[in-house]
């Protein structure tokens, strides 16, 4: 078999640059920031600042994530998704140079709008050119990504602390290392000719709001919500209980290990015995996760509770994402962008309540009471959703 990984149309080298576009757009530009966080609070961050850093860097997202749902033309979506790598490298550079708060705020902002362009259009880039009869399993692949982009990034950030680096140095060390990835990322997932693209006028639908649907918008809400107060704080979290200072990146570490095969795990799951009952699970899964810092300081069940997390939010993302599609029928970009922004307000809003409670009571219990309330209720929705199926997406 002969294996170019220097051939553009080859499906291993197309999910390879996948893989690396992933680690650049969210590792890299998102996730490098909670695995820094501890030593970035012990030199200049205060634990509010770090909060509103995380909600707007989500804010950049949501809007990068809801701009790529228009670009219909596969050419321009080449073009976005370079400007997206090239802002991902250049919005990190600023954080290893500058401890001005302003700059930080502006290009965690960019930065967040250049991981949507990374991600969900690299992502659609690369669902375009793999050569495959089913996709969904290679897309899994792909997906497994987003845990490759915790565990590399974080691995990076540890070698150079613990070589006599500061977080500073994290930082730069990341930007060389996602430029080398830019270079085969970029040159693969592009085409060797202008491709034609015969552009489908979809007009808004509103029918496809069904009462169904809407509760599963709202679902993916708590998700968002869910996801992101430990994807900001968990090694705090960690560090921040008694006896377990310092164990807070051995917890991320294991997220990005639990998230790698999470998606491809998950998503046959909801094959087998439908969407809605799987997701249902993971749900309550990833909510005895958020509560078990609240619970307990044994170091086991805290390092259990990265693996909950990062055993969950890769799946849940890859299965909603997925049930969208198949709700959409042959519309998915007003659904796919209905759904992308209710996650993406969970997102910016948990940042911010959490911060509060930290704030008021000195720790992150009562962030993370609220936040497995909301996930609850994500599981409520959903079990009055199955009341309400019919038969058709029962086999979803």
């Amino acid at each position: 078999m002969n294996l170019n990984l220097l051939d553009r149309n080859n499906n291993t080298s197309i999910l390879i640059a996948g893989i690396f576009a992933v680690i650049i757009g969210l590792g890299v530009a998102r996730f490098a920031f909670t695995s820094l966080l501890p030593p970035m609070l012990d030199s200049f961050l205060t634990v509010t600042y770090a909060g509103i850093l995380a909600s707007v860097n989500f804010a950049g997202y949501l809007s990068g994530s809801i701009f790529s749902m228009f670009i219909k033309d596969i050419n321009q979506k080449v073009i976005l998704f370079r400007v997206g790598i090239v802002l991902a490298i250049l919005t990190t550079i600023i954080l290893g140079v500058t401890t001005n708060e302003i700059i930080w705020f502006i290009a965690r902002l960019v930065a967040g709008f250049a991981a949507a362009m990374a991600f969900v259009v690299g992502s659609a880039i690369v669902m375009t050119k793999l050569n495959f009869e089913n996709k969904t399993k290679a897309m899994g692949i792909h997906f497994s990504g987003i845990g490759f982009s915790i565990l590399t990034t974080d691995l990076i950030s540890r070698a150079v602390l613990s070589n006599g680096g500061d977080w500073q140095d994290s930082w730069i060390v990341l930007v060389v290392f996602a430029t080398i990835a830019s270079i085969y990322s970029m040159y693969i997932l592009s085409f060797d000719k202008k491709i034609d693209t015969k552009v489908v006028k979809h007009k808004f639908d509103t029918s496809l709001f069904s009462f169904f649907v809407i509760l599963i918008i709202m679902a993916y809400f708590t998700e968002g919500v869910g996801f992101v107060v430990q994807g900001t704080f968990l090694p705090d979290i960690i560090n921040s209980i008694e006896g377990l200072e310092g164990y807070g990146n051995l917890t991320w570490t294991l997220v990005g290990l639990a998230g790698i095969p999470s998606c491809i795990i998950w998503m046959r799951l909801a094959h087998k015995y439908g969407s809605i009952n799987i997701i249902i699970i993971a749900l309550f899964i990833q909510m005895i996760g958020i509560l078990i810092p609240t619970i307990t300081s044994n170091m086991y069940l805290n390092l259990l509770s990265g693996v909950l997390f990062g055993g969950t939010f890769v799946g849940l993302v890859g299965m909603f994402m997925n049930l969208g599609g198949k709700l959409a029928k042959g519309n998915p970009v007003v659904l796919m962008g209905a759904v992308t922004t209710s996650y993406g307000i969970g997102q910016v809003v948990a940042p911010l309540y959490s911060v509060y409670f930290i704030e008021e009571y000195g720790n992150y219990d009562y962030a993370l009471y609220l936040t497995a309330f909301i996930v609850f209720g994500g599981i409520l929705l959903l079990l009055f959703s199955k009341t309400i199926m019919t038969e058709e997406q029962k086999q979803l």
